[in-house]
């Protein structure tokens, strides 16, 4: 076998092209392989696989144009290399007869409706375009990969801003308005929002939804990176709040595989706040319920799509929260103290309390970090489980005597920082004959301190006993609720709603450059239209769907020298 191949420095054409171009080569006579890629070290380590690496390849820079071709003998070779000229400028021919725009600008005068710019120009290009559509007030479809994580950043701060989505890096699925962009299914429209950092993933919810006899409002993509750390899922938090104010969609599903627990943490936040059921599937996120208020979790893709349908069909769907009352809490209330005698209540209200604040401490609690310095002093939220062994040293345990829980009830009452306080109340056989009768009496006093001090005191107590117990449940019900508490006979319902009360009192700052400019609802609801700088087929399967497209005969500035790039650049922004 005979290895042949030329390198042409900066010469830039689109890999539809070159695809089309090494195909043709490859059916000419006595050609076994044939390549043409651009020089980057990975196509390199490709072709060396392949066994068309030469000298002349592997000296190949980044943005030079390789050829290469694997023939039988030299004849073959040199009528395959000979070939490509004429191909290439076949091509060209074929594209100069019906007049394409060489720049986004004019693109944007020849289809002044168009709301997005796809990109998909390789990757090192890729960015400087986007940055251009941005200026435009475009909307950005970044198919493009291989864009620094500083130019994602970059690109989604500015979009922020601007009140435009960027979607990518790397993001290869959305459907907008019933239009899909780059590698999207065609599926039915139907009342179910989708934003998913996961391509495939995206493309089998939507599908998948499709399947079960419902259909999709929108699906935002966002780019792999997006719940990064880096990035701060900048996007995400945009689409879920361009699906909450739409009003066609009626359930939310969030998709990503492996997020940063942090951010995933503010994003969740977020859609607790959206109004509507929002299903997760948040690959790797271990949650601590199946169900956290409006937040429905599922562990396979599958799984995601059926519990939209379900949630998509139930009346009535999912409202916000009810008035929390926060207007009687003077300013400062904002803290938490749980008082428990039972330890495993007290465990289950931490877990639980996790998907609403930050940090609980506690004499028992889920980290090391958390761990209160003394037990009988507490500090922000705290969870204290006096049945632990430091409090019952020559001492009842607190389901026989309350003592100890009456005082240390009376001191977290007097701080004019805590606005609730948590207890349990456990009947049955063994335990105290009267517990509401002597918390009862304390709970009142406790509250009506708190008035005089001009604050307002939330006390929840969890009862945990039937009707058949002899303290008698109802009666002990009656004693708390005459007392001024609230009383639930659920752990989880008591504690789920104290944690809705506690967010509010203590909002958690969102990154202003994040929804600082909210996304206009018209960029879902106007009839798509874009431009498309990179990959013809994307063009095409616009066209295929009725969307009105420009594709821009793009070549890179300065001819690739990025030196030259870059000043035109800053020529632009200045």
């Amino acid at each position: 076998m005979i290895i042949q191949a030329l390198v042409r420095p900066g010469a830039y054409y689109d890999s539809v092209t070159l695809m089309q171009v090494a195909s043709e080569l490859l059916k000419m006579p006595g050609v076994e392989d044939a390549a043409l890629w651009m020089g980057t070290e990975a196509n390199k380590g490709i072709l060396a696989v392949a066994g068309l690496l030469t000298p002349e390849v592997q000296a190949a820079a980044n943005d030079d144009l390789i050829i290469a071709v694997k023939a039988q003998d030299d004849a073959s070779a040199q009528a395959a290399l000979a070939q490509v000229d004429e191909l290439l400028t076949r091509r060209r021919r074929r594209i100069e007869q019906e007049y394409r725009p060489q720049s986004l600008e004019s693109a944007a005068q020849m289809l002044p409706d168009a709301q997005w710019v796809l990109v998909s120009v390789a990757g090192h290009y890729a960015a400087g375009v986007a940055r251009q559509a941005l200026r435009l007030g475009k909307n950005v479809f970044l198919y493009s990969d291989n864009v620094s994580l500083d130019d994602e950043v970059a690109l989604k701060q500015t979009a922020a801003e601007r009140g435009l989505l960027v979607m990518g890096p790397d993001c290869g699925t959305a459907i907008v308005n019933g239009v899909g962009l780059g590698f999207a299914n065609r599926v039915r429209q139907g009342p179910i929002g989708l934003v998913a950092a996961a391509g495939t993933g995206l493309q089998q919810v939507s599908a998948r939804l499709h399947q079960l006899g419902s259909g999709i409002t929108h699906a935002l993509g966002t780019g792999g990176r997006d719940l990064s750390q880096a990035v701060g899922a900048v996007t995400a938090h945009q689409g879920l709040d361009l699906l909450s104010r739409d009003p066609e969609t009626r359930v939310i599903v969030l998709v990503s595989k492996p997020p940063s627990p942090q951010v995933a943490e503010e994003l969740l936040k977020a859609a607790r706040s959206a109004g509507k059921p929002v299903v997760v599937d948040f690959i790797g996120h271990a949650a601590s319920a199946r169900q956290v208020d409006n937040l429905h979790f599922a562990t396979t893709l599958d799984e995601a799509a059926d519990l939209a349908v379900q949630l998509a069909t139930a009346t009535p769907a999912a409202q916000p929260a009810s008035d929390l009352g926060l207007d009687r809490f003077a300013p400062g209330q904002r803290y938490l103290r749980g008082l428990f005698s039972g330890g495993t209540l007290a465990y289950e209200a931490l877990l639980i309390l996790r998907d609403y604040l930050p940090a609980v401490y506690s004499n028992a609690p889920l980290g090391k970090d958390y761990r209160l310095a003394d037990s009988l002093v507490s500090q922000a939220h705290t969870i204290v489980d006096l049945g632990e062994d430091e409090f019952t040293v020559g001492r009842l345990h607190p389901m026989m005597d309350n003592d100890l829980r009456i005082r240390r009830l009376q001191q977290e009452a007097d701080d004019p920082e805590v606005a609730v306080l948590l207890l349990d109340v456990v009947l049955g056989y063994g335990v105290h004959p009267d517990p509401a009768g002597e918390l009862g009496p304390a709970i009142a006093r406790a509250r009506s301190r708190a008035a005089e001090a001009g604050r307002y005191l939330e006390v929840v107590a969890v009862v945990v006993g039937t009707d058949e117990d002899p303290q008698g449940l109802d009666a002990q019900v009656q004693q708390l609720e005459e007392a001024g508490a609230r009383v639930d006979t659920s752990n989880e319902a008591a504690v789920r709603t104290i944690g809705r009360l506690l967010q509010s009192l203590n909002p958690t700052p969102t990154r202003s450059v994040q929804l600082a400019k909210p996304v206009n609802l018209d960029v879902l609801h106007q009839p798509l239209a874009a431009i498309n700088v990179g990959l013809e087929s994307f063009a095409a399967s616009l066209e295929a769907q009725g969307a009105p497209v420009i594709q821009v005969d793009w070549r890179p500035p300065a001819g690739g020298n990025e030196k030259l790039m870059a000043i035109l650049e800053r020529m632009k922004m200045n």
